[in-house]
């Protein structure tokens, strides 16, 4: 089962940036990244058509198993072919510098990465094949599917071909095109097999269905390129895993990447809204009470509430700051993790139950979920 893998997703960065969790600061905001979003207005949506992200199918009557791939490329055609779309992303974050990897989805400057390696970004830029640097906005990002959109203000750029995920058999040849440890190894190619498909996997409260292979992945390569052995971009990596919980012996060659059919959709809709819809959140910001702060007042354990926005149905219901979230349609929630991850079972508009302590008294609130987009 995955609960038995520790996986990390691969954020890179010149230093160390992420430090061990504490009891005081596991606060969750359903909010979006902190850095700057730029979604298109009307004005600019009638001035110009946005780009949608365009599937090719792979050669008619071709076979895409490595055993037989007649009209393949070599893997130095796939590299020719493929690296001038693909781009270093560096940002600017509190913790320092840090880095990963994009792909260059239109000639007029849409780059897609992860959510994960522009999160907490407070100035982004992207680095192209050929040395140009630019400035980027973020256009969108989504948490839940680990995918967000760049703009940078730039013509005539290489794009990158995207093919069809949905006819990946295992055992297919793929390589992938990043920055592993950074940009001092940007542009470095690996490759392999598709060693399985459809594989779930359960990381930081959302559930994703992935392409697994044994194409060597690191802290750089989220965000790059998975490559069928026609040049054409079939998956987005995301993560790798790092080791097995009962073993003390480092993890390789199990990588993962978003693929590129179920990343379609999403890109268009962060490119056309700057956000994903239906995305659902309760409407507060919360903290997973300390131990010692819950032991010493005498408090369950649960979620304490930091704050309600305004317009939602949690503020209109009565929750407020200072309530305890013990449960939610009675599944015990003692951290914000556990809170995120029954609450993602559900979408924007739907009804569930939070039952709050108060004053020593537990009660039961029923409230309607709202869109993360309006949070």
């Amino acid at each position: 089962m995955i609960k038995h893998f520790k996986c990390f997703l691969l954020t890179v960065g010149t230093q160390p940036a992420q430090t061990a969790p504490t009891e005081q600061t596991q606060t969750a905001k359903e909010t979006e990244p902190s850095v700057q979003t730029e979604a298109p207005t009307q004005a600019q949506q009638a001035a110009e058509e946005l780009p949608q992200l365009t599937i090719t199918q792979s050669p008619a009557g071709v076979p895409t198993v490595a055993s037989d791939e007649a009209g393949a490329l070599s893997l130095q055609e796939i590299y020719r072919r493929c690296i001038g779309s693909v781009v270093s992303i560096v940002t600017v974050t509190p913790s320092g510098k840090a880095s990963g990897t994009g792909i260059i989805m239109s000639e007029d400057g849409y780059v897609i990465t992860n959510h994960h390696v522009i999160e907490s970004a407070q100035a982004v830029s992207v680095l192209t094949s050929d040395n140009q640097e630019y400035a980027a906005s973020v256009v969108g990002s989504d948490e839940t599917s680990d995918l967000a959109v760049l703009k940078v203000e730039a013509e005539g750029l290489q794009a990158a071909e995207f093919g069809d995920s949905s006819v990946l058999q295992v055992g297919d040849s793929v390589a992938a095109i990043g920055d592993p440890l950074g940009t001092a190894l940007r542009g470095t190619m690996t490759d392999g097999i598709i060693s399985a498909i459809n594989r779930d996997l359960t990381v930081n409260d959302r559930t994703m269905s992935l392409i697994q292979t044994n194409a060597a992945l690191n802290n750089g390569n989220s965000g790059g390129p998975l490559i069928n052995c026609y040049g054409q971009v079939i998956g987005i990596n995301t993560m790798k895993m790092s080791n097995f919980y009962s073993l003390s012996t480092t993890v390789e060659g199990i990588g993962f990447a978003i693929p590129i059919d179920t990343a379609k959709p999403i890109i268009d809709e962060l490119i056309e809204k700057g956000y994903v819809s239906g995305r659902p959140a309760i409407g507060i910001d919360g903290e997973t009470l300390p131990a010692t702060y819950r032991i010493y007042y005498r408090l369950p354990q649960g979620i304490y509430v930091t704050r309600v926005y305004r317009n939602s149905d949690a503020a209109a219901k009565g929750v407020s700051e200072g309530d305890i979230i013990t449960a939610i349609n009675g599944v015990s929630v003692t951290t914000m993790e556990q809170l995120n991850r029954v609450k993602n079972q559900f979408t924007a508009g739907q009804t569930i139950t939070l039952t709050i302590y108060r004053g020593g008294v537990s009660s039961d609130v029923e409230i309607i979920l709202m869109d993360r987009a309006n949070a």
